[in-house]
């Protein structure tokens, strides 16, 4: 699949923001490099493109090292975990990408699950967090027990989601990615502050274009 006018603006605008934020609060040079990997990474999520999971593997390795220089240990969790997914979710596009018409060989069909499944699993994922923050207030020295603890089961069940293509996961990515602009504000790192302002407008650009994606399957 061929990146259209619109999504290579897109795409150099988040890189550019990435860019003029460390320039002008210099953070851990990793910042930057998952900074724009991460953009790169989800902006071919929202195209469907299976190569979202290539430049997914990079920002996951520095993101990674990032959380362990804050001491956001569920964060680390997280990352190992998103760290296998990848490798399960390209098999897993590829088969989807079969299935598509010739004419779009990158780009995956998606698929919706019913409102009562969905409420569901907000429902369970709030009680989950809660408990996954208190062990780590109890038991850890994670600086954002609470925060880290939610930004993590949202984000595991999230990337479940993704990798089963299904579109609702664009509404928890949006409701995490709010949190972690906070959770990295309070950390003070500006990179991480953009990359995920970014990504709040790319879950919204996601949940477009994946309807669009089923509207045409």
């Amino acid at each position: 699949m061929k990146l259209k006018a619109f999504d290579w603006s897109f795409l150099i605008a988040g890189w550019l923001v990435q860019v003029v934020v460390f320039l002008i609060a210099p953070a851990h040079p990793l910042s930057l490099v998952s900074g724009l990997l991460g953009i790169t990474s989800v902006i071919l999520c929202s195209q469907g493109n299976i190569l979202t999971f290539f430049f997914g593997f990079g920002q996951i390795l520095t993101y990674t090292y990032l959380c362990w220089l804050e001491r956001f240990y569920a964060g680390i969790a997280m990352n190992a975990f998103y760290f296998v997914s990848q490798i399960y979710g390209i098999y897993a596009w590829r088969r989807l990408v079969r299935r598509a018409d010739d004419n779009r060989s990158q780009v995956i069909t998606p698929r919706n699950i019913p409102l009562p499944v969905f409420a569901v699993i907000i429902a369970a994922l709030a009680a989950v967090a809660a408990l996954s923050g208190w062990l780590l207030s109890r038991y850890t020295d994670d600086t954002q027990p609470y925060m880290d603890a939610l930004t993590t089961v949202v984000s595991v069940v999230a990337q479940v989601m993704l990798v089963m293509a299904i579109r609702q996961q664009w509404w928890l990515w949006l409701f995490v990615d709010v949190l972690f602009v906070a959770m990295w504000i309070i950390a003070g790192n500006g990179c991480m502050v953009a990359q995920y302002i970014f990504w709040c407008a790319n879950c919204v650009y996601g949940l477009i274009r994946w309807r669009n994606l089923i509207s045409n399957a």
